[in-house]
Parts: structure tokens; C-alpha cells; sequence
């Protein structure tokens, strides 16, 4: 079980579908080679943006089994393997990790609303089983509850739980975790937005959904601020403050991926059901920034 510690960018890269709605691996190894001639420090596989609820168990096999194939090592792989249900996410877990993946990245269960101790057991549960270190994701918008910033310590304290990926919003329970957490144990911004002030404060880096837009500019902005140039990043951070936020004017991942589309990197902007295609108006909105950017 490795410690080795999780920094820099990882983009959480969507899942693109052709017309039948199987996947499209075409665009999906044109997504990775992106990454990788963007020198970004890994990608996450079936994430939030990659779709992953709706892939059926054979897809995500497959996805995981290409995208390791295709990568060669260039870039890290993190693969999304939480569920609402532990055996699911245990099985789920070693199944990336057979399949050659460096990481999970483990989701709070969804609907079921655990305690404080049932996310304690869950994620022992997955971490003592998994042969890959596992990083937590906190997302309370998409799970239905939060893991307080107490829980995630006590979960740090596990060699095989080295990150979380904070999605919460909240500076102020980011910071709890960052100013008491082992030297082991990264905190990564589930938010592009806030990958300054996490940073600054002693984050570690970011899951990024605009890193399949603009990889090389993620990977500038946590350089800068790796290497406390803050000015340099605050520069970054504004200039692509309006990205970072139409990238969420729906649901994630439907502007991000009707963003790939009009850039030319996906060949449609197909979703699975319940998620479908943005609204005129938004999409017209999303169009307007992509061209202030010069990205379209």
C-alpha cells in the first residue's frame, strides 16, 4: 500500500457517447491525449463528469481497462469506484486496481445518509481491502450529507487514505482539515474556483472538470501556486474565473461536455438519461464564453 502523497491536477475527463449511445473511443483517447501533451498529473476516470452512475459494469470494466491501456503510465490514473452500497464500492475498488489503476477515488455514499460512524466503517471497509490508496470525495450537494471535517481526520489516520477531494463549498471545513491532517494526507479542491484559496491555505491540488478544456492553464495555475508565485496565480485565476463558472451553469457534465462538442474534441454532446442537452439560452451563454476564451 503506497503513501505516496496526491498533488498537482488531475482532470476528471467525461465520457463521451456516440449516436447509439455506446461509448465513444475515439473522442475519449483524443480527451487523454490532450492531458498528456498538457503534462497534467493524472486523470479521473467514471467521476461525476465521466457519467459513471449511468456505464453498466462491463463499461466501466472496459473504459477503466482502456483508458490504463492507452495511458502507459505517461499520466497517473484515479478511478471513480464509490457507491451507495460498501460491498459494491469494495468489489468496485479492486477491480480498478486489477485493471492497473494508481488510485480510487471513493465518493460519501449517496441517498443512504450515513453517520459519523458509518462513514468511518464504510471507508475503513474499502481502504483495509484496497490494494490502490483510496482518496475520499466530499460532495454534500450530490450525496444528500457531509462528512464533517472530524470524520475525514479520523479516516486520515488510515495508511491507505491519503486525500480528499473537497466539494463542499466550504473554505472553513477545508482549512480544518488541512491545518490538522498528517503529513500523508492531500486536500484537492473539487472546485476549479476554489483551487486558489485552497492552495493558498495548504491544499494540494485539484480535480478539475476545466482541465478538458484548458489542461495546460491548470497545470500553470498549481504550478504558481505550488511554488508560492501568487500573483502569477491570481493573474490565471481571473482570466479564467468566467470558464470556471459557466462550466457549472447546469448540471456538470452538460456544459463541460457540450463545450468538448462545439471545441471540436467530442464528436456530439450526447448524455444517458436523466441528464440531457443544456437549454438554448444557456448553451448560447456557454458559446459567447468559449469565444471570449478563443477556445472555439
Amino acid at each position: 500500500m503506497s503513501q505516496k502523497k496526491i498533488k498537482g491536477v488531475y482532470t476528471a475527463i467525461v465520457t463521451p457517447f456516440n449516436d447509439d449511445l455506446s461509448i465513444d473511443y475515439k473522442s475519449f483517447y483524443t480527451l487523454l491525449d490532450k492531458q498528456i501533451e498538457g503534462k497534467i498529473d493524472g486523470v479521473l476516470i467514471g467521476g461525476t463528469t465521466g457519467e459513471k452512475p449511468t456505464l453498466t459494469e462491463h463499461e466501466f470494466q472496459e473504459l477503466v481497462e482502456k483508458s490504463v491501456a492507452h495511458i502507459k503510465k505517461r499520466v497517473k490514473v484515479m478511478v471513480g469506484t464509490g457507491t451507495n452500497s460498501t460491498d459494491k464500492s469494495v468489489k468496485e475498488t479492486k477491480l480498478a486496481a486489477d485493471l492497473g489503476a494508481d488510485f480510487a477515488l471513493v465518493v460519501g455514499p449517496y441517498y443512504n445518509k450515513p453517520m459519523d460512524a458509518g462513514y468511518i466503517e464504510h471507508f475503513t471497509k474499502i481502504a483495509d481491502a484496497s490494494k490502490i490508496p483510496i482518496c475520499l470525495y466530499n460532495i454534500p450537494g450530490r450525496t444528500g450529507s457531509n462528512m464533517k471535517p472530524s470524520v475525514v481526520l479520523e479516516l486520515a489516520k488510515h495508511k491507505n487514505i491519503i486525500a480528499i477531494k473537497e466539494a463542499t463549498g466550504s473554505i472553513d471545513q477545508a482549512q480544518q482539515i488541512i491545518k490538522k491532517a498528517p503529513k500523508h494526507f492531500s486536500l484537492l479542491s473539487g472546485d476549479d474556483e476554489l483551487t486558489l484559496p485552497l492552495m493558498a491555505l495548504g491544499g494540494d491540488g485539484v480535480i478539475s472538470v476545466a482541465g478538458n478544456q484548458i489542461p495546460q492553464e491548470m497545470k500553470a495555475l498549481v504550478y504558481c501556486l505550488e511554488n508560492q508565485k501568487y500573483q502569477a496565480a491570481q493573474e490565471i485565476h481571473y482570466k479564467f474565473l468566467d470558464l470556471f463558472k459557466i462550466n457549472f451553469i447546469e448540471t456538470n457534465p452538460i456544459p463541460i461536455k457540450t463545450a468538448l462538442h462545439m471545441m471540436g474534441l467530442i464528436k456530439n454532446e450526447n448524455f444517458r438519461l436523466p441528464l440531457c442537452r443544456m437549454t438554448p439560452e444557456n448553451k448560447a451563454k456557454l458559446k459567447t464564453c468559449l469565444e471570449k476564451y478563443e477556445l472555439i
